[in-house]
């Protein structure tokens, strides 16, 4: 059962699609939208809407985004560039949520049409530059969607080496910054498998003996398989 809404939020909720209605009427005609999710107003339009309480304001759009699904609304209804511009909205309106970036890559990353997902898994991509530190665990979802529910390898292995190169000395797991290495023996690339052990040893960024001893006997598998297969 949904939690009970407080009702400041509500307040601001209702003022804020008040302001969309007023925004959608004064722009062009446009056709209509699938499940009835139209774009998000502009941030300076809900900035003024959240009576400067945009986290509250931003809780309460997520509600309303959560709502059109749970209406029975299959996600091959959504219209996911429309959801986008909301999901978008509410990640400028709280900064430090983290309920858009789970959304899009645990959730709405689930629609059967390829075109959706790439939409969804593209928003956390583009969010996870902002603050590469509290948002890499997304990513690396997005990329194990992008590399078995897409078939993408190469878009797996964007995503997994952002993870690796952007976040701050310390922050990641050891699956986390193995992940790229763990795609590229998935593909079959050798050569690049060994040439990423080589510069992850020589960095610096891998302290922990175990790790280092777990990808020095890597780099020692993948020289022994390259010798059979060229010998």
């Amino acid at each position: 059962m949904a939690a009970r809404v407080p009702l400041p939020v509500t307040l601001l909720l209702v003022a804020a699609l008040a302001l969309q209605v007023g925004y959608q009427a004064m722009r062009a005609p446009q056709p209509p939208t699938a499940a009835g999710l139209e774009p998000a107003p502009p941030l300076a339009v809900l900035r003024l809407a959240s009576l400067g309480e945009p986290v509250a304001l931003a809780k309460a759009m997520t509600v309303y985004v959560q709502g059109q699904d749970e209406a029975a609304t299959p996600l091959g209804a959504i219209d996911y560039s429309a959801l986008r511009t909301w999901l978008d909205r509410i990640v400028e309106l709280d900064p430090r949520g983290q309920a858009p970036l789970l959304a899009a890559s645990q959730v709405y990353s689930a629609s059967a049409d390829p075109a959706r997902t790439r939409i969804m898994l593209d928003f956390v991509h583009q969010r996870f530059g902002e603050d590469p530190d509290r948002r890499w665990p997304w990513l690396a979802h997005a990329a194990l969607v992008a590399r078995h529910r897409l078939h993408d390898p190469a878009l797996a292995r964007q995503y997994a080496h952002a993870i690796r190169t952007r976040t701050t000395a310390g922050v990641l797991p050891a699956w986390a910054r193995q992940m790229e290495l763990f795609i590229l023996d998935d593909m079959g690339e050798d050569e690049s498998a060994k040439t990423l052990i080589g510069a992850m040893l020589a960095s610096g960024q891998v302290s922990d003996p175990r790790e280092l001893a777990l990808l020095e006997q890597r780099l020692h598998n993948i020289s022994v398989r390259q010798r059979r297969v060229h010998p």
